[in-house]
């Protein structure tokens, strides 16, 4: 297993590398998306949280040019340079696939868009692109001080308005793809849509992923419930992430497998979870993160807080001799100066240590 850290567009530095590899990380999973752009989301370091009416921000904020294979070449040689493997890019820019997810009249279009810039990141060797297919994206959620000592952190407090109001026309996976979009709300779809809409992109982009070396690695939706905003979601219980193996049976049809985030389902033990998709070889990379609660009503933690036991998750993981990355996506921020750096430090040394206890090795 190889200890990973994530980088969002604006820490694309060698400050925030340095900051990485002297945590202890080897490898690097990347944003390219600027979520923040144009719009005042929840601060520049923690994981963007947005507003009902702008989202995080609007898309296509970053320019076309990095996502050309010299531009992920030379990202790959600045990170080598302070030490670190590009391992992953996560998440498509809602501008390069809106009508993919609802339906419009330039998916085909934008599908040869998609089909791009997975040749260009396999042209830049780099192994997996993460994504979620969703319509409300990650959204419905509530920053509070839940975490241990009032650490601020993130999650749910019920079923209330950040979570049912509907989607504005204009924007998709909480972000605004067109300014000028008519006023109104986007139209419901049915669960079936959404499933024969996510098994079209997979069908379309599984086997360009094949050719490319590149594995597709989906995320479940978070937060997991049924409907977010009056939209339907995917992959909001355990099994249902097997569904979408079984669309197009491939090792590069894979699973950007949050433990967090299976661990808010209401159904399912996250160990036999864990157990049964690593044990499928399906698992491109996890996000190692902890919760308490269940939604509607949870909260994330530290790693040593929550309800997931994650020395036992180790312990599986070795067991069924999973090599990918482990990365904390995201942390309570720590009272101090730097909230986000001592956070995320002590995620990463946390994992660090339990990576080198030689009974779970």
């Amino acid at each position: 297993m190889k200890l990973g850290f994530g980088f969002y567009r604006h820490m694309l530095d060698r400050g925030s590398y340095d900051f990485a590899v002297q945590c202890g990380a080897t490898h690097a999973v990347v944003h390219l998306v600027d979520y923040h752009f144009g719009a005042n989301s929840s601060g520049s370091d923690n994981q963007p949280v947005g507003n009902l009416e702008l989202g995080w921000g609007f898309a296509g904020g970053t320019p076309d040019e990095a996502w050309s294979a010299d531009a992920l070449r030379a990202l790959w040689a600045d990170l080598n340079q302070a030490g670190l493997e590009l391992e992953a890019i996560e998440n498509f820019d809602p501008a390069h696939w809106h009508d993919i997810l609802l339906d419009g009249p330039r998916k085909k279009e934008q599908m040869e868009r998609l089909k791009q810039i997975i040749r260009n990141v396999g042209a830049a060797g780099i192994p997996v692109l993460g994504y979620n297919f969703s319509l409300a994206g990650v959204s419905g959620r509530h920053v509070s001080r839940e975490a241990r000592g009032g650490a601020e952190t993130v999650g749910m407090r019920g079923i209330d308005e950040v979570n049912t109001k509907p989607v504005p026309m204009g924007m998709v996976w909480n972000m605004v793809h067109d300014r000028d979009a008519p006023a109104g709300t986007l139209p419901a779809v049915d669960h079936e849509t959404l499933w024969s809409r996510l098994a079209w992109f997979l069908r379309e982009l599984v086997p360009v992923a094949e050719e490319a070396g590149v594995r597709l690695a989906a995320h479940p939706d978070d937060p997991p419930l049924p409907v977010v905003r009056g939209q339907p979601r995917l992959v909001y219980q355990p099994d249902m992430y097997q569904r979408l193996l079984d669309i197009v049976p491939s090792r590069h049809n894979a699973l950007e497998f949050c433990l967090g985030t299976l661990s808010e389902m209401t159904e399912g033990d996250i160990y036999e979870v864990c157990e049964r998709y690593v044990g499928q070889r399906r698992v491109a990379y996890i996000h190692f993160r902890n919760v308490r609660g269940k939604v509607p009503h949870y909260t994330e933690t530290f790693l040593d807080e929550g309800q997931i036991d994650m020395r036992r998750i180790m312990r599986i993981l070795r067991e069924q001799e999973f090599d990918g990355v482990l990365i904390p996506d995201h942390t309570p921020q720590m009272s101090c100066p730097a909230p986000w750096h001592a956070g995320m430090a002590f995620a990463v040394g946390y994992m660090k240590a339990l990576l080198n206890e030689p009974h779970i090795r």
